[in-house]
């Protein structure tokens, strides 16, 4: 039997669409800087575009929701894999460097508030058993805090300067181990053969529509803007 969601309220998936589409914007913010080249910022756009796109067909047919006992599991070949590959490309290559040191250090740093919402949905889909409770703030996920602190941060270490360099720094690593704390629950948590915890009331959200976006493209964008805030601080230091 496939895992599918139980009943939600209708609002429930509605917020999460906007919340991922508003992941999308506040990233590309951090690609329109002064003086960068719009055709670089449009084509971005409809990468992220299509690739959601992509996302839904493939969750819309149960790609992931199925046959959970496959290996490595669907969602991380065809849903996960493709944006890290992306992400260590960019890292990997030159121009793929130039690219993340001209993003906006301040853009990057406000993209976090997004996971306030994002864990407040996470909230709402373990109250309505479509995810465990170590996935929530209630359990095993502090996620929440780097939501919180982001504006502050955002604000006055990065765009009034008030934080040197050492204080973001910290902060990103910190709040990076806070989201692979949480990504690592969730996967250990998810149906499949690596699921290690949570088999009364697994992570079933993320293989079924829209909530396999939080895998395949929010967590993978709040992850490169840690690793691509990290290289900023640590070249510029």
């Amino acid at each position: 039997m496939s895992p599918d969601l139980p009943p939600l309220p209708a609002y429930i998936p509605w917020v999460f669409a906007f919340t991922t589409v508003l992941t999308i914007y506040l990233f590309c913010r951090s690609i329109h800087y002064p003086g960068s080249q719009k055709d670089r910022h449009y084509v971005i756009i409809i990468c992220l575009v299509a690739w959601l796109a992509l996302q839904t067909v493939l969750t819309l047919k149960g790609i992931y929701n199925t046959d959970t006992t496959a290996m490595p599991p669907r969602i991380f070949a065809l849903g996960l894999f493709p944006p890290l590959l992306t992400i260590i490309l960019l890292f990997a290559t030159k121009a793929g460097r130039q690219f993340v040191d001209d993003l906006s250090l301040p853009a990057l740093t406000w993209l976090h508030v997004i996971r306030i919402p994002v864990e407040i949905i996470l909230f709402l889909l373990y109250i309505h058993q479509a995810i465990p409770q170590l996935m929530t703030f209630e359990g095993r996920n502090f996620d929440i805090l780097a939501g919180i602190t982001a504006p502050v941060v955002a604000y006055v270490g990065v765009t009034r300067g008030k934080l040197n360099k050492s204080v973001l720094l910290i902060w990103n690593i910190l709040c990076l181990g806070l989201l692979l704390n949480i990504v690592i629950n969730a996967a250990l948590s998810a149906p499949s053969p690596f699921q290690q915890f949570a088999f009364d009331q697994p992570n079933v959200a993320i293989l079924n529509f829209p909530y396999s976006w939080l895998p395949t493209c929010v967590v993978p964008i709040v992850l490169f803007a840690h690793l691509a805030a990290i290289r900023q601080l640590t070249r510029k230091a």
